[in-house]
């Protein structure tokens, strides 16, 4: 995977995917915003908000900044640098839409472009969101009190707790791929099964039609095997097919497993 230096290309690029077809997509994707921003109960005046960032006269200003500390890498800790990073751009508040969203996506992409990671897969959402009142109050606690130390030990301790978290789960989606293959071959009794087992692993909710496309696999065979997937409870049917409107299905148990909670 080709190592892309992190920048504001880089964010203004992101920004654009991550708001593609969701929440935020009318809100100026890719661009900084152009007007005043506050954080705060929904409907709330700027008087009554919790958190008031840069003006957007400043906001150029703060993010060359941003990217200037990205390439200090003497005598900064890699760690500690991140914890940083992720505070100021929390605090710039750079776009109109999606900025804690994109906040979260920064974290794999730094520790992956300082080689901390052999992919960018490591999520911190689920501490975050689990701790969201601690972390809402640790980055006020930053302009408020200049806490930096008490931010700063709160995003370490995350990230140590969420190593552990992903180390297990990665174990676990492991051991359901080692049982499920061998509860495949053994009861599908199809040349395809690994192959089908394969597709799910790598999109685990999909259409008929998808897994007809992309899973390899001889059309007259995909419907046979997405029936006995379903008899075997691998799979669980989201839409039922009905004329030209193609099915939905999902692979529970990877879903929930990598979610940590029941979902589906």
């Amino acid at each position: 995977m080709t190592h892309r230096r992190m920048s504001q290309s880089l964010l203004r690029t992101a920004h654009q995917m991550l708001l593609d077809g969701v929440r935020g997509r009318d809100k100026s994707p890719g661009q900084y915003r152009s007007a005043q921003s506050w954080i705060g109960p929904s409907g709330c005046s700027i008087d009554e908000a919790s958190y008031v960032p840069v003006r957007q006269e400043q906001l150029q200003n703060g993010m060359d900044r941003w990217e200037e500390y990205i390439d200090q890498t003497a005598e900064v800790d890699v760690l500690v640098q991140l914890a940083v990073l992720h505070a100021e751009f929390e605090a710039l508040h750079p776009f109109e839409d999606g900025n804690g969203r994109l906040g979260r996506i920064l974290i794999p992409l730094f520790l992956f472009q300082r080689k901390l990671l052999a992919s960018p897969d490591f999520y911190m959402s689920s501490y975050l969101e689990s701790n969201r009142e601690v972390y809402v109050e640790k980055l006020r606690g930053i302009s408020r009190d200049n806490d930096w130390t008490g931010w700063i030990m709160f995003f370490l301790e995350g990230i140590r707790r969420q190593s552990f978290s992903n180390e297990s789960k990665a174990k676990s989606i492991l051991l359901l791929y080692d049982r499920l293959k061998m509860e495949l071959v053994e009861n599908m009794r199809s040349q395809y099964s690994i192959r089908a087992l394969g597709f799910l692993f790598q999109t685990p909710v999909f259409t008929s039609t998808t897994f007809v496309k992309q899973s390899g696999i001889p059309k007259p065979t995909t419907t046979r095997l997405l029936g006995l997937l379903r008899e075997l409870s691998v799979l669980t049917p989201i839409r039922m097919g009905r004329g030209r409107r193609a099915g939905i299905f999902a692979f529970r148990e990877l879903v929930n497993l990598a979610e940590g909670k029941e979902i589906l």
